[in-house]
């Protein structure tokens, strides 16, 4: 019983440990999910400003004006634009407008969009969104980089910002503005679609499976433990040989009966039982058929009982005991008898030691009942001892009752 309790604690605690894997799992794949938002948006970052870079060292780059590249009037360049002939003009190409386009061509190709923008934006077009004045504000106070996961159109993107540094190459046009030399000027923002999702699904499936057979796991090891642990205690408290209860188990009953019959003011009796001759019947008969004679009897004995609270116990090589609570000297009488008949009526032979022939037995009994001289749970199983004695002294085969040799 103690370990069927035990099962629901460690079924609790197993249960515990898998929403806490879960838990761990769980948020480690939205820890996943946004290291590798942020390591995709940095590495557009970075090229973007790898290539501005190239574009600041060169003073720009001339490229042929057309429709979609007309010459930016943001730009303040005596040499903006250059004709080479009638039918090639050149137009200078600075970073930011180098930006732009390939923002242009990245959001057409792949989705991705870059915006360069700053608190103070020359171009229109590059004036900050309310998350960008923000960011802004927070580079200007130590932040390296910030990045957000956000939903357009039923669609999930990644927002990511960072920092642009103004550098010598830039003051030529930046200069005017009051930057100065590792100033930050501005940041450029990437937002990139992010279809990577954590696996909410796969993960609670996987931990529910995980949690059952767990579960499953402690209730059949629980059942297997609890049949064990019966099994055990059926053991120390059962004689092994004639499957009645041991002497540890009379002992542990009759406290409990004499306790009782003392509260609650009512008869006990006991009955001491032992098998005539046995001695002889196992050197006749051997050990193997000794030990048949004793299972037998003690069925016999088990047999006799009638009622549920009545116990019979081995107490000892040939001899066994029975406690009859709630019960007078007649009544023991009545039940000894009763038992006696019983073994003689198996017949089992003895032909050598035994008068009857036939594999007989004595009986002792005393009743504690007359509260007035109420005596010890000792003296009483004593006193059933002496009538035993009495019983095989007289001849065996008959039962003797301790009041009877007063």
């Amino acid at each position: 019983m103690k370990l069927k309790k035990s099962i629901l604690p460690v079924s609790v605690a197993w249960i515990i440990l898998i929403s806490l894997s879960f838990y761990w799992n769980y948020t480690n794949a939205i820890k996943e999910r946004e290291t590798i938002a942020f390591q995709t948006a940095r590495s557009f970052f970075n090229l973007i400003v790898i290539t501005r870079d190239w574009n600041s060292r060169h003073g720009g780059v001339y490229v042929p004006v057309t429709e979609k590249t007309m010459p930016n009037p943001y730009l303040d360049d005596s040499k903006r634009d250059i004709e080479v002939d009638e039918s090639l003009k050149l137009t200078k190409v600075n970073p930011a407008f180098m930006t732009r386009q390939i923002s242009e061509i990245a959001e057409e190709r792949n989705g991705i969009i870059f915006h360069i923008t700053s608190l103070k934006p020359i171009r229109p077009e590059n004036k900050p969104t309310l998350r960008e004045v923000t960011f802004l504000r927070e580079f200007e106070t130590g932040a390296k980089e910030k990045g957000l996961f956000i939903k357009k159109d039923s669609r999930t993107l990644f927002f990511f910002m960072a920092p642009l540094l103004t550098e010598s190459a830039c003051l030529k046009c930046h200069s005017k503005q009051g930057y100065k030399e590792g100033d930050i000027r501005g940041g450029i923002s990437v937002t990139l679609p992010f279809s990577m999702g954590v696996p909410l699904s796969s993960l609670l499936l996987g931990h529910i499976g995980i949690g059952l057979i767990g579960l499953v796991g402690i209730f059949v090891a629980g059942r297997r433990l609890s049949k064990a642990y019966e099994t055990i205690e059926r053991q120390a408290v059962t004689d092994a040989l004639t499957e009645i209860p041991n002497r540890q188990s009379f002992s542990d009953t009759m406290e409990r009966e004499f306790k009782r019959s003392r509260r609650e003011q009512v008869p006990l009796s006991i009955i001491m039982c032992d098998v005539d001759n046995f001695k002889e019947y196992n050197d006749n008969y051997g050990h193997s058929n000794g030990d048949l004679c004793l299972k037998k009897v003690a069925q016999a004995i088990r047999s006799s009982l009638k009622r549920a609270g009545d116990f019979c116990a081995r107490y000892g090589g040939e001899e066994f005991i029975v406690i009859l609570p709630n019960t007078s000297s007649d009544g023991a009488m009545r039940v000894a008898e009763r038992m006696r008949l019983k073994v003689e009526e198996m017949g089992i032979e003895h032909k050598k030691s035994s008068p009857a022939r036939i594999v007989t037995m004595s009986l002792g009994a005393a009743t504690s009942e007359d509260t007035a001289t109420l005596v010890s749970l000792e003296e009483l199983i004593r006193y059933a001892d002496i009538a035993l004695y009495r019983a095989k002294e007289q001849g065996r085969n008959q039962v003797r009752f301790f009041s009877e040799m007063k």
